[in-house]
């Protein structure tokens, strides 16, 4: 007769508790069930993705390795392929060519030009079988070529997948061939990636065969950049330049990476003054001298003797950098120049003519350090401990060889990067400061950047300092520089 209830001792019926459902046999389902089931129910009729890995092995092995029910043979560099329209449709290079009012629509057998050295029948085969496969597994040193075969074929995603292993890949060996790749086949962010590679790398891990590699045009850009790491300070990137040059213009040379510094100058200092830049052989390398910040790196006397022994730059260039650097000195010192401040200098302007300058720190420990020659009387104390990197302008208490000014503020901008790299020069953390103006009294310190305590070590500091304001006309050493009239020289843009 159905269900029953139960009676208590006074025959009185027990009425089921609101939340519970009377099941048949007397059994109670609790809400909490009826959730679950409700649960079960949603989750039976969910879709659940799962990948049949033997089935895309089968499909690869059975029709595009063994070419089974092949429809279209595909015809390239000396090889066939037995394949199928419908999975070639994947690609663009194919959906047009099989759709449209080409004759190859048709056809059963195609040939396929291949203008590029870069693709080679292993590339074309990977670019191919992605059709027919849901992952490709690429080697770094055939990433290129397989970049070129899916370029050919318009493969969009083997292409994302070329330019994330490249990213991810960027190191000594490979960044100058990623460049040219990218920029030839239009992956912009990877060439950015290899630029930023470049100014961050460049001069901690010279080598002759990366120097060699690396073309006149992006060496040139590099050199330029605002952001490249200084390791020391500017003297140091000419020396960059003239190793590079020397390797590029001595093709035979060989030697220890250590020796090309001897060498270059042995073959540098046999010539006249300006006679290598005016050769048919120099020419090519004028703009790339050109780019030199000339007033950074005479601000040394041995950098000037050096310069000068060299006889690469021009006396004509010279000239007037000294003579735009004695007006920037007497301008600081009679009161006329102020110094640099964000409201008078722009980030343009600033990233033009700051002094780039750098250090790398080893291990978790305190330094101090200054950057040698005369930076218009700021002796500038940089020191780091418990994490802080500190500014100090260094009148009296510190032993200083150099004259330093004894104004009561000094005004100087600086944006300072600390980053920490694995050893392929990949970031593993980075801080930055903004670009920053500060008035500095005698002997006054400041914390400028604050230090993660995860940063791991060894850890380059790289600071961008300007410490008068610039002019326009400091950086073009070529172009003579006009007589100044004596009564317009404090109403003159400020100098760099």
């Amino acid at each position: 007769m159905g269900g029953y209830v139960s009676r208590n001792a006074n025959n009185s019926v027990s009425a089921p508790e609101h939340d519970e459902a009377v099941e048949g046999r007397g059994r109670k389902r609790t809400r909490d069930e009826e959730d679950t089931d409700s649960e079960t129910e949603q989750l039976m009729r969910t879709p659940q993705r799962k990948k049949l890995k033997c089935t895309s092995r089968y499909i690869y092995q059975t029709l595009f390795v063994n070419g089974e029910s092949s429809d279209v043979t595909i015809r390239a560099l000396g090889k066939e392929w037995h394949l199928h329209k419908i999975y070639l449709c994947q690609s663009s290079y194919f959906a047009s060519m099989f759709s449209g009012s080409w004759k190859e629509s048709s056809e059963s057998e195609i040939g396929i030009d291949v203008p590029d050295d870069n693709i080679d029948i292993k590339a074309l085969e990977v670019a191919l079988g992605s059709l027919y496969r849901d992952d490709v597994l690429i080697e770094p040193a055939k990433v290129v070529s397989i970049l070129a075969a899916a370029s050919l074929l318009q493969l969009d995603g083997l292409i994302q997948q070329c330019a994330d292993i490249m990213t991810d890949t960027i190191s000594p060996k490979t960044v100058c061939s990623y460049h040219a790749a990218a920029t030839a086949y239009g992956l912009q962010g990877v060439a950015c990636s290899c630029l930023e590679w470049l100014e961050s790398n460049l001069m901690d891990v010279q080598r002759a065969s990366l120097l060699r590699e690396l073309s006149l045009e992006l060496f040139e850009t590099v050199v330029k950049s605002p952001n490249l790491f200084v390791l020391q300070v500017e003297m140091d990137v000419y020396s960059m330049v003239k190793k590079f040059v020397f390797l590029h213009i001595t093709p035979s040379w060989t030697g220890e990476y250590k020796q090309i510094g001897k060498d270059a100058d042995a073959y540098f200092r046999k010539l006249k003054s300006g006679e290598f830049l005016e050769s048919d052989r120099g020419k090519n390398f004028l703009n790339l001298f050109q780019s030199l910040r000339l007033n950074h790196v005479i601000n040394d006397q041995s950098a000037v003797r050096h310069l000068e022994r060299d006889k690469i730059v021009p006396t004509e260039w010279l000239l007037p950098v000294y003579k735009h650097q004695w007006q920037c000195m007497l301008s600081l010192e009679q009161g006329q120049d102020q110094g640099p401040t964000t409201e008078t200098v722009t980030p343009e302007q600033f990233f033009q003519h700051s002094m780039r300058c750098g250090r790398v720190m080893t291990r978790d420990t305190e330094y101090c350090w200054r950057w040698t020659g005369y930076n218009y009387g700021v002796d500038l104390l940089v020191s780091f401990a418990n994490r802080l990197l500190i500014f100090r302008r260094n009148t009296v208490t510190h032993p200083v060889t150099a004259s330093v000014s004894l104004q009561a503020q000094r005004n100087i901008m600086f944006r300072v990067r600390v980053v920490s790299y694995d050893t392929q020069g990949h970031v593993l953390y980075q801080k930055s400061s903004d670009i920053t103006s500060l008035s500095l009294g005698r002997d006054e310190e400041i914390v400028v950047l604050n230090i993660d305590r995860h940063a791991p070590f060894p850890m380059r500091v790289s600071v961008n300092l300007l410490c008068m304001s610039p002019r326009e006309e400091s950086n073009q050493p070529p172009v003579p520089e006009p007589e100044a009239e004596p009564d317009n020289i404090e109403d003159r843009p400020g100098p760099s």
